[in-house]
């Protein structure tokens, strides 16, 4: 089978620096990242040094100000990034979205003291983030946390359990929210935990189906003491901290989304445009020509409504509908398209031989990470037609 190298993403980027970062990561995925991705992946190994190395590269801190270490790239720029380092290896690409997302709270709700202490360590200082907000009992209810932060002086005393930390056990920070207040949204604070906290311990990883090579743990809080200078935003702040990042981090998740369903469509290709069967290459054939262009059609369909939810953030717009609207049809696209990757390559799909197996694995966790898609359901249909009746 003849080797059909996929040519790169025509993107629309509004500077030539946005053009000269796109080819830098583009450069380090290709050379860094997707080499090692199977191998990596099938061993469960997390990749910690590359993302020194993307510290080094300032690609951990992109939309975020210059000020602190970042990069000062707008979303729509920082997105696109994104994309291609998840079309690489779905592991690094989502972790960076994820350290993204931990260090949200800080960059917008901290003090300018705080940001000065911490952030450039955490954008470009080789730090790894997480963030923590779901718990083994609440999930979709964020609301219903349990976690509970105690002050004690000029501290506060953190008990509970945190479950499917991405990064969990590994990370050097948390960006954690727990109960400081009564019941409902409103008693709920956002802190800022160093990694080697005492009292801090990370349960064995979870045994997944897909993205085996990024750990996710459950996190134990037993008398974890942290100052009230870590405390991020005002007491009783946290779930609207939380909501806030979450709708920046599903645009991550959709950008992850249409990485993964662009790898899965490029291999695809190769495959039907090499592959010969009955004297001829199977792309000839009118059935798997129709699953190429649809599967095209959805993965650009995807990238622009992730981009237009972008550039309404960038503008300082609502975007949350939005953000809802591109992590629901992202992902959901990403499902498809890796499952007709798949059903191109045929026996070879189904094998760990081509890497279109653990594409179809890694897409299923999209759907449901950062709030599942039935979620994303109940978000858009708020908008349109308000809450639903109590």
């Amino acid at each position: 089978m003849p080797d059909r190298a996929p040519q790169p993403v025509d993107r629309q980027l509004p500077t030539e620096e946005a053009r000269d970062l796109i080819s830098l990561v583009r450069e380090i995925a290709q050379r860094e990242i997707a080499p090692h991705a199977a191998e990596e992946e099938e061993a469960g190994r997390f990749p910690r040094e590359l993302f020194g190395l993307l510290s080094e590269s300032g690609l951990l801190g992109l939309p975020y100000d210059s000020e602190h270490g970042g990069g000062d790239q707008p979303y729509e720029v920082y997105l696109q990034a994104l994309e291609e380092l998840a079309a690489a290896r779905l592991t690094v690409g989502l972790g960076v979205s994820v350290h993204t997302l931990a260090c949200h709270a800080l960059a917008n709700y901290g003090t300018k003291e705080q940001q000065v202490e911490h952030l450039p360590s955490m954008l470009g200082g080789g730090l790894l983030g997480a963030y923590c907000l779901s718990e083994p009992s609440s999930g979709s209810d964020a609301a219903s946390l349990r976690t509970k932060a105690v002050r004690d002086g000029d501290e506060w005393v953190i008990t509970g359990t945190k479950a499917w930390i991405t990064h969990g056990g590994i990370a050097d920070f948390y960006t954690v929210m727990a109960r400081t207040g009564g019941e409902g949204s409103r008693g709920i604070t956002a802190f800022l935990v160093p990694g080697d906290a005492e009292g801090l311990s990370a349960a064995a990883p979870e045994k997944k189906m897909g993205m085996k090579g990024s750990p996710t743990a459950q996190l134990h809080f037993d008398g974890v003491r942290v100052s009230d200078s870590r405390r991020l935003g005002e007491e009783g702040q946290g779930f609207a901290i939380a909501l806030s990042a979450l709708d920046s981090g599903r645009l991550g998740i959709a950008a992850c989304a249409v990485g993964v369903a662009q790898a899965a469509l490029d291999e695809a290709v190769a495959y039907a445009t090499g592959r010969q069967q009955f004297g001829r290459p199977i792309s000839d054939f009118q059935g798997l020509r129709f699953m190429l262009a649809d599967m095209a059609t959805q993965t650009e369909a995807g990238r622009a409504l992730y981009l237009s939810a972008a550039r309404l953030r960038d503008a300082g717009r609502p975007f949350s509908k939005q953000a809802a609207m591109a992590k629901l049809l992202c992902t959901d696209t990403a499902m498809k398209v890796t499952t007709d990757a798949v059903q191109i390559l045929g026996g070879y799909g189904y094998t760990a031989d081509f890497p279109t197996e653990r594409y179809m694995r890694e897409a299923k966790v999209l759907q449901i990470v950062e709030g599942t898609n039935q979620i994303q359901r109940m978000v858009i249909a708020r908008h349109l037609a308000g809450p639903e009746s109590r």
